[in-house]
């Protein structure tokens, strides 16, 4: 399973952070994000040597949410060398988001 983050770790675990790290934004309560979760953290096995899977829960990290501008949940955001190269909105199929993913390793 991904680790989940809070707003203080944020700067330490993905934006000061050399490499590829996949973040999804979710919601306890937020069905798709249910869904989503086994295929990120899926793939996120799969690819742990290359790149690293971290949650971040929208209601315990508001801050995040806002400076990401994250008003629909699950979002998945790559970055890259603590950059923002990437976004995808709502319930991703497995196949999509390890291509996405893929595609910046």
């Amino acid at each position: 399973m991904a680790q989940i983050i809070k707003t203080d770790e944020f700067a330490n675990k993905v934006e000061n952070k050399d490499g590829i790290v996949v973040v999804d934004f979710f919601a306890t309560w937020c069905g798709p994000c249910k869904m989503l979760s086994p295929v990120f953290s899926s793939i996120g096995e799969e690819v742990k040597d290359k790149a690293q899977f971290l949650k971040v829960d929208i209601d315990q990290s508001m801050e995040l949410a806002q400076k990401f501008k994250v008003s629909t949940v699950p979002t998945v955001i790559v970055f890259k060398n603590g950059q923002e190269m990437d976004r995808l909105v709502g319930f991703i199929p497995k196949a999509s988001l390890k291509e996405k993913v893929e595609s910046y390793l």
